[in-house]
């Protein structure tokens, strides 16, 4: 049988834990993976980027990683540079994952209203599944 997985697009905010909570519990009924992901935008400067990706893996992913260690669900994290949606679409294709969570929001609503939300761009190309969580 082929294993499961759910793909979890975070970025620290209050949907995106939403979106993990999610996940992490069908997970837990289904038997499931689940892959945290988080995108670092290529707009964001670049000043120090060892800096910055340890910021994100302090704040973002290790946080998540101990919140759900007790759950019984296998769990994985992985921080990415570039455009968040292209690079969570390669992500799920290149993890064959079964299913797609990202929160209706992301951490800023300015940037959601200049550059288009990347959960409703994930939500028109994916080719998987994916729930948007409120």
């Amino acid at each position: 049988m082929a294993k499961v997985i759910y793909l979890v697009a975070v970025d620290g905010s209050e949907w995106s834990d939403r979106a993990a909570l999610r996940a992490v519990t069908l997970a837990e009924k289904t038997g499931a993976e689940v892959h945290f992901i988080t995108v670092v935008p290529t707009t964001t400067p670049a000043l120090n980027r060892k800096v910055i990706e340890e910021i994100e893996r302090n704040n973002i992913l290790a946080p998540l990683i101990r919140r759900f260690s007790g759950s019984g669900v296998k769990t994985k994290s992985s921080l990415h540079w570039g455009p968040p949606a292209e690079i969570i679409h390669e992500q799920a294709k290149a993890d064959h994952v079964n299913m797609v969570f990202v929160g209706r929001r992301g951490r800023s609503k300015i940037a959601d209203l200049l550059m288009g939300s990347v959960a409703n761009t994930l939500a028109h190309n994916i080719g998987v599944p994916i729930v948007l969580v409120p």
